[in-house]
Parts: C-alpha cells; structure tokens; sequence
C-alpha cells in the first residue's frame, strides 16, 4: 500500500493548513485586544463603571469601543469569548506533531548520533517535556516569586534557555526547535484555558449573582495574558525554522533559540509602548538587530560531528529501504544529482547548509529519507530545483520502483 505516503503527506498538508489558520485566528485577536487596551483613552468624559473608550475606523466603518473593568450597571445576555482560536491552534499544532514527529520519530525526532534512544523513548520524552513546561510555570507563577513579574519574566526566560539547550542534547535539531515552541505554545494556551478562561467566568458567574468578585483573579489573568503577548513572537519564528538549518543545525543552536526570545521580547515591548501612547522605542529596533547579526554570526559556527557520524549503524527502518531492490541504482543516482547540496559539507555555490537539514550522502541518509525521495523526486518533479541537475525520466521512475519494492517486499503500512 505504498500510495499510503501520499495520504500521510497530504493529511500533514491539511493538518499544517489548519494550524496556520487557527494560529492566524488566535494570533491576530490577541494582538488586536492588545494594541486595543493600550491604547484607550481615559481623560475624556467616561459611563459609569467604564474605565476607557476608542474610536476606531475599519471596512468603511466607525466602532466606539469601551472598556468596564468589572462590568456595567446591567449584564449583556451574549458574551462573545475569545477562546476556541487558542484552543484549536494547540489541538491542531499537537495533531502535526504527532503525524510528522511522532510517526516519522526516527527519521525527524531521534537522531542516535544526538542521543542513542528508541523513537519510543524519544516520544516518551517528548510528553513528559511539554507537560512539565507547564507544570513548572505555573508553580513559578502561583508562587510567592511569581508575584513580582519582571522577576518571574527574568527567571522563565533562563528557564527557557536551559530547555533549549536539553533539547539539543536529546532530540535532531529539528525536533529541538519544533519542541521549543511546543513547550512554550502550550504554556500560552493552558494559560487560556486553565487560568484567563475559568477566572473570567467565575467573575461573569459573582457579577450575575451580586457578589463582588475577587480582584486577585483579573490580576491572575492580567498576569498570564501578558506572558503570552511576549511569548507569541518566538514561537512564531520558531515553528517557522524547520525550514532554516542555519537556524536549527548548527553548533550554538540553543544559543540561537535563546536569542530569538529577546529579540521577540523587543519587538512587543516597541508594539505596546506605541499602542500605549508611552513614546516610540526606535532603540528596540537596533538592539533587535545587533543580536539578529549575531545570530548569523553564530549559525556559521561548523557544528561538531562524531567521527563516526557518517558509519552509524542503520536502524531497522532504513535497513528495510537499504535492502530493497534497486536501491543500488537509486542511491547512485542521489548521490550524483542530489548530494552536492545535502551534504555535511555543501558544494553548490550558494549554498552552505543541506537544505532543510535534510543529508543525502550515505546509505543510511538516503534510506532515511526514503518517503521524501519518493514523493519528492519520484511522484513529483519538486526536488531537484527546476531540474538544475537534470534527474531523467527513467530515473525518477527507478526511485518509484525501489520505493513502491520495499514496501511491498516489507508489507510496510
């Protein structure tokens, strides 16, 4: 049943469609709510209980918005929660975990020149990782540390450093990246479903009844709702660099990672200074750019390979692939029309890390990525760029015929 990997990539497709529209979705009203709070105006003649109003103009049209820090004198019968984004981003970033990382675990997850593990045991790790994220975070948090907040935002911040630097030391540098932001991305959406959610509802539910609610559970909320303003950016760039191997392969990758967070930090704390009317940090800018050049710098840092990198044994997976009829033929063709840019070492000109991440040098590189050969080069004419190395016809259709011969010779899915 080889056309199996054609369904796998196509639902990784639609998976990875529906987190990018989700994460749109909660991204952009998280960011409109608060440039929106920052930027209401108080020194104007307000409704009773109000504690700010804007005017906004958008599609042709005028919005006068206030803001009641409690509520007004008579509750609305509809609410309109904004919660469903946070929650489908998470569900769907979860469900492309699962069907990249998890079903490929080890092709992208393990990599026993990293660390030697069972794709199991790398799964396993992968859990206990993002749960203990939050577990952690929110004990800081609730703590009596967490109750000054730039203290707390210091101390998660060297929390975060340290979790990117175990990451590299266990999974491929893929996989450490993408667990980075699963880390943090799960912390921001359990605070909305754990903490602003629930908090919200119980002063809806003390305001219908009469009672007045306890201030400390906005102040909760406030907090929790401000730790993901600043969290949103890096975890933006870092779903984005699985695409980027001088951002994931290289030796101070976790340094990198660590960088991006302040970068990140930077670019909000201009944002909100200018939404808040409080003045226009251009400096964040400079700063901004000064730790972006030495994140190049740092990328072109040569990662440290074990001398034994390229002899590694083959698992069974790429065994199954390296056994195969006609993988001779293919791996030939591969080497010769594929590996001057999925190399350790590239030699294309202009391109001085494998694309993606992704090697085709050895036999257990190119079992390895048997499945992206296969779609790539063989049902597809993706790979190479515009055919730069002029892969033939018959060529592709040996990488379909060894493909489609090991899985039928190994009753593979």
């Amino acid at each position: 049943m080889y056309e199996f990997a054609v369904f796998w990539d196509w639902l990784s497709f639609g998976v990875r469609w529906l987190h990018v529209i989700t994460a749109i979705a909660w991204i952009g009203s998280s960011f409109y709510f608060i440039a929106l709070d920052l930027g209401l105006r108080k020194d104007r003649p307000l409704p009773e209980g109000a504690s700010g109003e804007e005017w906004q103009v958008h599609g042709g049209g005028f919005y006068h918005i206030q803001k009641y820090m409690v509520a007004p004198a008579q509750m609305p019968e509809h609410l309109t929660w904004f919660k469903w984004e946070s929650y489908a981003t998470w569900l769907s970033g979860f469900a492309l975990l699962a069907i990249i990382y998890y079903a490929g675990a080890d092709l992208y997850l393990v990599d026993p020149n990293v660390l030697d593990i069972s794709p199991l045991t790398g799964i396993l790790i992968s859990l206990a990782s993002i749960g203990f994220g939050w577990i952690a975070y929110d004990f800081l948090c609730k703590s009596k540390f967490g109750e000054d907040n730039n203290r707390l935002m210091i101390l998660l911040f060297f929390v975060l450093v340290a979790m990117a630097w175990g990451y590299t030391q266990v999974f491929t540098g893929r996989a450490a990246f993408l667990h980075l932001g699963a880390f943090t991305a799960t912390i921001m959406s359990a605070n909305v479903f754990l903490i602003i959610i629930p908090n919200q509802k119980i002063v809806v539910e003390d305001l219908k009844a009469g009672r007045s609610p306890d201030p400390a559970l906005g102040l909760q909320a406030k907090q929790r709702s401000t730790h993901n303003n600043y969290l949103t950016l890096p975890v933006i760039f870092l779903m984005l660099s699985n695409h980027y191997p001088l951002a994931f392969g290289t030796q101070y990758s976790w340094l990198i990672a660590s960088l991006i967070f302040l970068i990140g930090v930077l670019i909000r704390h201009y944002f909100n200074s200018v939404h808040s009317r409080a003045g226009t940090p251009y400096w964040t800018w400079l700063v901004s750019a000064i730790l972006f050049l030495i994140i190049i710098w740092l990328s072109t840092v040569p990662k440290v390979l074990p001398e034994d990198y390229e002899d590694a044994a083959l698992t069974r997976h790429q065994q199954l692939f390296a056994d195969a009829q006609g993988f001779e033929t293919v791996r030939d063709t591969v080497q010769g029309r594929c590996s001057m840019c999925h190399s350790r070492e590239p030699v294309w000109d202009g391109i001085v890390a494998p694309p993606k991440g992704v090697l085709l040098e050895t036999d257990a590189d190119i079992a390895g990525q048997a499945r992206e050969i296969y779609l790539q080069a063989g049902r597809s004419n993706a790979m190479p760029p515009a055919n730069v190395t002029f892969l033939e016809p018959q060529e592709r259709q040996q990488i379909v015929d060894w493909y489609q011969a090991a899985i039928r010779e190994n009753s593979l899915w």
